[in-house]
Order: C-alpha cells, then sequence, then structure tokens
C-alpha cells in the first residue's frame, strides 16, 4: 500500500475510541504520509470481519479474543489499547445473586468473541447457556426476563441500574483477585500485510491522537458526541476517563503480560485455538 492510497481504520463509536481517533481522522496530514479512513462498527462486527478473512481492514479495533483467533493475520500495537484495572465486564440480573448460581440459567452475552464472552466461560459455571445480541439489547432483555442475567459491556456499566437492574458479578474484579493482572479488553491491531512504515506510523499517531484530546478537550468533542447515540455528557467522560488510560497511551511490559495470561487461561480451558 502506498503513502498516497486511503488505509482503512477500523474502530467502535464508543467516546473511548472517537475520543482517542479523533485528531488522527480529523485533521490533515495529523501524520505525515498517512490518509486514515475511519471505518466505525460495533466491537463484535469488527471481530466478525477479522475472522471472515475477506477484504480484512489494514487496522482495526478486536476485542482481545476475537484477537486470538486472528493473531495469524494480525500484530496488536502498543497504543490504543481499552485496559485497565476497575474497567470489567459486568453480570446483571433483575435480583441479587452470585456468579455461582447462574448455572443452567440463560445469559446474554454481548458476542461470541467479546473479551467479556471469554471472561464469562472462564469463570462463570459450565452449565450457563449463553444468548448473543447486540450490546444496547441486553438490557432490555434482562430486565423483560427474556433471559436471566445479561453481561454488560461499554456504557451500559454506568447506566443499568436505570433498568431496574441489579449487579451479580464485576468480571474484572473476578481477573485481577486470580491473576492480579489488568484486564485487557480490547486492542488496536495491524494486519501482517501492512508495510513497517505505516504500522509505525499508526501507532505512534494514535499516541498522538490521545495527546491531542487530552490538550484540547473540545476540539475532539464533538465527533465524541456524534457518534454517542442518546449518551449523556456525563456518561462519555465516565467512559472516557476510565478506559482512556497509561495503557492506551502504551500498553507496556504489563499490558503484553496481561495479554498472555488470558490467552493462556483461554487455551487452557479449551476456548482458544492452539
Amino acid at each position: 500500500m502506498s503513502a498516497s492510497e486511503p488505509l482503512a481504520i477500523g474502530f467502535s463509536p464508543c467516546p473511548n475510541d472517537t475520543w482517542m481517533f479523533d485528531a488522527l481522522v480529523r485533521v490533515p496530514e495529523f501524520v505525515p504520509g498517512l490518509r486514515p479512513l475511519p471505518w466505525l462498527a460495533d466491537i463484535e462486527a469488527l471481530n466478525e470481519r477479522a475472522l471472515a478473512g475477506e477484504e480484512p481492514l489494514p487496522v482495526t479495533k478486536l476485542s482481545a479474543h476475537g484477537l486470538f483467533w486472528v493473531e495469524h493475520n494480525y500484530m496488536v500495537l502498543r497504543t490504543g489499547a481499552a485496559l485497565g484495572r476497575g474497567c470489567g465486564p459486568l453480570v446483571v440480573a433483575r435480583a441479587a445473586g452470585e456468579l455461582g448460581e447462574l448455572a443452567g440459567r440463560k445469559i446474554a452475552i454481548p458476542g461470541a468473541y467479546t473479551t467479556a464472552h471469554l471472561l464469562l466461560r472462564c469463570f462463570a459455571p459450565a452449565s450457563a447457556t449463553v444468548v448473543p445480541m447486540r450490546f444496547d439489547r441486553i438490557m432490555p432483555a434482562v430486565a423483560a426476563g427474556e433471559v436471566d442475567a445479561g453481561l454488560v459491556i461499554h456504557e451500559a456499566r454506568f447506566v443499568f441500574r436505570d433498568h431496574g437492574l441489579v449487579q451479580v458479578a464485576d468480571l474484572g474484579e473476578v481477573w485481577e483477585a486470580a491473576t492480579g493482572l489488568p484486564l485487557p479488553l480490547g486492542v488496536i491491531a495491524a494486519h501482517r500485510s501492512l508495510p513497517a512504515w505505516q504500522v509505525r506510523a499508526v501507532e505512534e499517531g494514535i499516541a498522538r491522537s490521545i495527546a491531542a484530546a487530552e490538550a484540547d478537550p473540545a476540539a475532539a468533542w464533538p465527533f465524541v458526541k456524534a457518534h454517542a447515540q442518546e449518551l449523556s455528557d456525563e456518561v462519555c467522560r465516565q467512559h472516557i476517563a476510565l478506559y482512556v488510560n497509561q495503557f492506551s497511551r502504551d500498553m507496556g511490559a504489563e499490558g503484553a503480560a496481561a495479554l498472555a495470561e488470558l490467552r493462556a487461561r483461554g487455551r487452557a480451558a479449551g476456548l482458544l485455538p492452539r
């Protein structure tokens, strides 16, 4: 791919991603020689496109779980990760309970290849039945009694109580107690066919774009709000504060160790390809 061609970059419309990518995709020549073309989709849609292998996006956000199925085609970038502490997926229900009580119950999940699903399979009773659905359908489905519990991600972490639901388990807390590591939820990955100079340019561009948003939040806000659907400003700010952190700027050795631990646990449980 030449420097003059647009480079498709897949990421989600969630506030943390639009915040991180705003300057990179909005400002012409933000990175000299790089012409990013934003391709926004729900995280599970991005996972599924990478797994399909047809017309793969050269750069894309992936769930850590999704990544583990396509590592023969994609490499992880140091920057742009959704990785941290206190940011795990929540299991919610209509009444209080414990994770172990969900044996044989129906649990709505936000996609088969989400990291939330992998964590649920690692720590919940094996007899629980999962019901995949779009992440924004899960809370209404639980509230309506269509399923016994739901696995919520993204902004649902902040608003599930508005649906009359209660928290059964925080899988991030379960993960941290078991491993002592931050939780790797999602990463930015580059296709292995991409030239090395473009991989470096994207990696550095994301770090610079995050710094630009932090230096001038007002400039990034219109892009965030344009894709935040009906989220309030406060929920958007909470979302960004939780999911954009030091690991987004550089995953570092601790972030790499967290990814390796999740991969190892998934393989040991027979949930991932070897």
